[in-house]
């Protein structure tokens, strides 16, 4: 089954780009990555499908439904956590999750207390008094608590400490496996990486590359780290180089035969050949418009 179904969604904020023409799926269970610098267009995606703002043309279906004629029902079953944590000013956190919770007139109060346990949320506290991280703490247990059949999650992390960025992904895989659909917008690289079977690349509002997380890896280039003294004047195929005194690192694309005998004819002491990281892959996709390397 298709959660998330674009197809052709723009939105333009006057003459300025939001999104262009995107068309993007997600199916039921998905652990779902959209990978994009700031500006790129994600926080503009998620808003267009959540009815926060009106798409310019194109149109989205989540669970089925119009995102423009269904919004209501639509929102019932998702947890939507915004990147920034804002929310009324004088209440204390526990007000606040049961006010979530009594708008979408559901009784939350086991599974609030269990997420706020395992985030180490004090629920007696002041809003006004939260530093940003335990802000957004109560905004991912507003998300959660209802336990929604989608979670959308935009730049969700800033704010943690590692130790509650590993306990909230565990959560998050938690839920995946009981069924949830999660659809991560980030540009951790390491958290798609780490997360998501699958991802989009969107670049200037407009979707550049989407495949599953291993195919996306998958490259004819080798990050090269020699220790020792060769010549790579006449070698192409090399970018991303960076030298210290007694090293270099680059990464190849070229013929490997012509690396060897570049290798051979300097002095290599030590020699590493190692894959890619998903997010040298990714500036790869900014660096050549989407062209694999």
């Amino acid at each position: 089954m298709e959660i998330i179904k674009t197809t052709k969604l723009t939105k333009y904020y006057g003459k300025a780009r939001g999104i262009i023409d995107l068309d993007l799926t997600v199916s039921q269970g998905e652990f779902f990555g959209f990978i994009g610098p700031n500006g790129a267009g994600k926080s503009t995606t998620i808003r267009t499908l959540l009815g926060l703002i009106t798409p310019t043309l194109g149109s989205a279906m989540i669970f089925g439904k119009d995102i423009t004629k269904e919004k209501e029902s639509i929102l019932q079953d998702v947890g939507y956590l915004p990147s920034e944590a804002l929310f009324y000013q004088g209440m204390n956190v526990k007000d606040v999750l049961k006010l979530s919770a009594n708008l979408r007139k559901k009784d939350c109060k086991t599974e609030s207390k269990l997420l706020c346990e395992r985030l180490q949320l004090d629920t007696s506290r002041k809003i006004d008094d939260l530093s940003f991280g335990n802000r957004k703490k109560v905004a991912i247990v507003c998300a959660l608590q209802h336990r929604p059949e989608l979670l959308v999650l935009d730049e969700p992390t800033s704010g943690l400490d590692p130790l509650m960025q590993k306990e909230f992904f565990d959560i998050l895989r938690e839920r995946n496996r009981e069924g949830t659909t999660i659809f991560l917008s980030s540009h951790v690289l390491s958290e798609i990486q780490r997360n998501c079977t699958r991802a989009a690349i969107i670049r200037d509002g407009r979707m550049i590359a989407c495949d599953s997380v291993d195919a996306l890896t998958k490259t004819n280039a080798k990050r090269i780290t020699v220790h020792g003294k060769i010549d790579l004047e006449h070698l192409s195929g090399i970018r991303d180089i960076k030298e210290t005194k007694d090293s270099v690192n680059f990464l190849y694309s070229g013929d490997m035969g012509s690396l060897l005998r570049t290798l051979s004819s300097g002095q290599v002491d030590d020699l590493t050949v190692t894959e890619p990281d998903l997010e040298e892959i990714f500036m790869h996709y900014y660096e050549k418009d989407g062209e694999t390397v």
